[in-house]
Formats: C-alpha cells, structure tokens, sequence
C-alpha cells in the first residue's frame, strides 16, 4: 500500500511551500488508494509552539487535506528514538563521540585554513586496529552515525532523476546531542521506517539530507522509500518566495478571502501539469496526480492567475452561500442587521467584478453604511447640467414602482425631458448612492438599495441637487 507522509515542523505558520507538499502527498496517497500520514517534527523545543500547531493543522483543515493516520508528534516518541540508538550502538552502526565544541572550532578553523571542506575528521570513530583513548572525564558524548566511507548513495528521483552522492562527501552525522535528545534527520528515519512511509514527497531544500538518512535505513535494515523532491516556488519577482512577498502563509490567503478550492486548484499547478488544464475539480485532480508530471524546475508565484482563478471559483458558487461568506467580514466593516434574501441579490449582482470575498465585500459595504463619495468625485460627475435630472429623477422615486425595469423607464424618461444621455445621469447617481462612478447597472442598484435609502441618501444632497 502507498503511504506517503506530510511532516511540518511547527515553528511558524503553515506556508504556501508546505501547503504544496502536503497538497501532492495527499494526492498521491489518494490516487492509489493508500495512507496519508500527518506527522509533526516538534524536536526544536525552543521555536516550537502550540499556536504553531494549531496554524497548521488549521491551515490543512482549510484546504481540505484530510489524514488518514496521526497526527504523531515527536516529542512523544523519545522513547523509541533512544531505543533505536542503543541497538545501534551495540550492533557498532553508530559510536560515541567525546569532541568537545571547542575542539570541533579549532578543527574547522585549521580545515578552512587549509581550504578543505569542513567536516568531522572521525577521531572517535572506532575502526579495526585503531586505539581510541579513554573516554575523558565530565564529558557528556554526542553519538554518531558510522557512515559508509567508499562507495556512492543514489536513489532515483521521482521529481528530479537519477541522483548520487559519494559517500567520502558525508562525515559522520551527530544522531543523538550530548544530552541525549536526537537530531532531526535520525527521528525522520526512525518515523519513516515505523510508519511504513512509501513515498516521500517533500521541498529540494531536504535533497542533501536524503543521502544521510538512506545510509541510516540501509543500517537499520528497513526498506528505503522512494523520493520525490520538489523544486522551490518563487515570488512574482522571480527571487526566492518569502514573507516579503506579502501573504505566503495559507491561512492569510482565508483572510484575505481566496476560497480553499482556488488556492489548492493553484497550488496543484505549481510544478506539476495535466495538459493545459488550468481549472480542475478536487476529483479530478486526484485522478489525474501523478509524479511523472513534476516539473523540477522552480516554479514561479503568480498573484494575478490566483486571483483570476479565485474569481472562476466565486462565479461557481450559488449567491446565497457567497452571501453567508461575506456576512462576517461586512460586519466587521460595520454593516449590522443584514437581509440575506437581498444580500444574495447583491452579490449575485456584483460578483462578475470581484476577485476575492473581501472585494466583494468592500463593493457591497455601501449597501448597509452611507458611503462618503470623494469630492473631487462629486466635481467631476456632479454637473450643472446634472443637477436639474437628477432632481426630476428622485422625485419621480418617490411614486415609482420599486422595481429595476420601473426604475429603469423612470431614467429614460427623465434623460428624454432633459436632453441627456445615460453617463450623464447615471453616474452622478452611482457617486451619490454609492460612492463610486463604477457599478452595475444602475436601475438594479437603486432597487436593491430600497426607496427609503435612496430618498435619504439623495435628500442628503438636497443643497447640491436643488430639490424643493
């Protein structure tokens, strides 16, 4: 059975990078029937938090990556870490190492002197008829693996292809500190051989671990997974994607309101490809994942496409399920006491020109709180000759039918008596009502608003218009 596996370390927020890697293990996991594992490497005590956690079991519960097994977390398996350790060192696969940290300066101080590589030089590392000297006392050993010194380690990259590393480039890996807590790249071994990982996928940052911990396998004697790594994502600007690229961590982008479904559906396309098919169901991408289509390229953020895809994804949505998402966010901006029934007319009416759900939003808010129209606004659409049809117009409002096509033969019927065409009328209106000369079509406008706003809204400006 297909196991794959997503391990983040909770030091921060689940980021678009993670999210990614989880994302195509999920996928592989799915495709083939198998096991998605969640794992959490919280071995870093001092940088890993709870909230951290949180941010990310939050941040796949959003995206709708559920896990089949876990979540495990390190801390807990200290036990089984240190038991492993002991039978390595009886077996003589890892040895103690007396080193202290001021040796280990002065040793790379001489190898950089000298233009070399620094690395460990195995001076406690025990071979055949080599004297060690007697373990020194007050010094608390780290223990090291006994890394093969000839011969190369490879393994063929799922992502990025045939791989390989000499063996004489590895130095003997520290696998438990002095105090003996392991390291990182022992527990992942350790994990992956106890969870019966077949497949891992993870960032290229993790390629120059890979080599040390299928050493560590082969030494345990457990089956190796294979490995796909995935190249870097970059930033709109082509460099590096980090936190000075505004929103990399995958619960902003909810805040900023981006739909999960868009978010995975982009993600998914950052270095893998089905074809040239850029919009996909959760379905069909499950169907169609697989790691032969990996790019291992890097692969470049694109805010504009995230965005046109979030817009597809909203256009999809029924209105009244897009009114429910909205309605939290417009009362944070102030609007109390929302009607559903007319929000939804509302966003079925303005959804065509939004991208993310706090556009909606920011376009709806006038709906519920007077707008403030700037006044260089109201100098450019507020004309002289304006003024009189706008006039006519509201007191006709007062007796129409309260109805976009009444509405709508009311504007015709005061541009015809004043001689105007519908920019002229329409927006001075759209300012006064809304706050801005950009909307939909003017007469739904004025209905969804209702007569008692409108009225007020326009009497607000009886000076201006010259109403009686």
């Amino acid at each position: 059975m297909i196991r794959t596996r997503f391990a983040p370390s909770p030091t921060g927020f689940l980021h678009i990078g993670g999210a990614r890697t989880a994302l195509f293990s999920w996928a592989y996991a799915r495709h083939h029937g198998g096991k998605f594992v969640l794992r959490v490497e919280d071995t870093d005590r001092e940088r890993s938090t709870p909230e951290a956690v949180q941010a990310i079991l939050d941040g796949m519960k959003w995206l709708d990556l559920a896990h089949d097994e876990g979540p495990f977390y390190q801390t807990r398996r200290m036990d089984r870490y240190k038991e492993v350790i002991q039978k390595m060192l009886a077996e003589g696969t890892a040895y103690h190492c007396y080193t202290t940290q001021e040796e280990l300066a002065q040793l790379r101080a001489e190898q950089e002197a000298k233009k070399e590589k620094p690395r460990y030089d195995g001076r406690w590392r025990p071979e055949p008829g080599k004297g060690l000297p007697p373990p020194p006392a007050g010094i608390q050993p780290v223990v090291r693996f006994r890394n093969p010194t000839s011969g190369v380690v490879s393994w063929d990259d799922l992502a990025k292809g045939p791989i390989e590393f000499s063996n004489g480039e590895l130095d003997d890996l520290i696998i438990a500190r002095a105090d003996g807590t392991p390291t990182y790249n022992f527990c992942v071994v350790v994990d992956d051989w106890d969870m019966g990982i077949t497949h891992v996928i993870r960032g290229d940052d993790h390629v120059n671990n890979t080599p040390r911990q299928i050493n560590i396998l082969k030494a345990l004697g457990a089956d190796i997974p294979q490995y796909a790594h995935l190249s870097m994502i970059l930033g709109d600007d082509g460099a590096k994607l980090s936190k000075r690229h505004g929103a990399v961590s995958v619960m902003q982008y909810a805040d900023d309101g981006f739909l999960p479904e868009a978010v995975a559906n982009y993600l998914a396309r950052l270095s893998w490809s089905h074809g040239d098919d850029e919009i996909f169901s959760r379905e069909q991408f499950v169907e169609w994942f697989d790691l032969d289509h990996i790019t291992p390229s890097a692969a470049q953020f694109n805010t504009e496409k995230l965005l046109w895809l979030n817009q597809h994804y909203m256009k999809q949505k029924p209105a009244a399920e897009l009114a429910t998402r909205i309605t939290p966010r417009l009362a944070a901006k102030g609007a109390v006491a929302l009607e559903a029934t007319r929000l939804a007319e509302a966003v079925a009416l303005y959804v065509d020109r939004c991208n993310t759900l706090n556009a909606l939003a920011d376009a709806l808010l006038p709906f519920y709180v007077t707008p403030d129209p700037a006044p260089e606004l109201l100098a450019q659409h507020l004309t002289e000759d304006a003024r009189p049809a706008l006039a006519g117009f509201a007191a006709g409002l007062e007796t129409v039918e309260w109805s976009a096509p009444a509405i709508g033969a009311l504007l015709k019927e005061t541009l015809k008596k004043h001689g105007l065409k519908m920019p002229r009328l329409a927006m001075p209106l759209r300012v006064l009502l809304m706050g801005e000369a950009q909307t939909p079509p003017v007469d739904a406008v004025i209905a969804l608003l209702g007569r008692e706003v409108v009225l007020t809204r326009l009497a607000g400006y009886r000076d201006l218009l010259k109403i009686q």
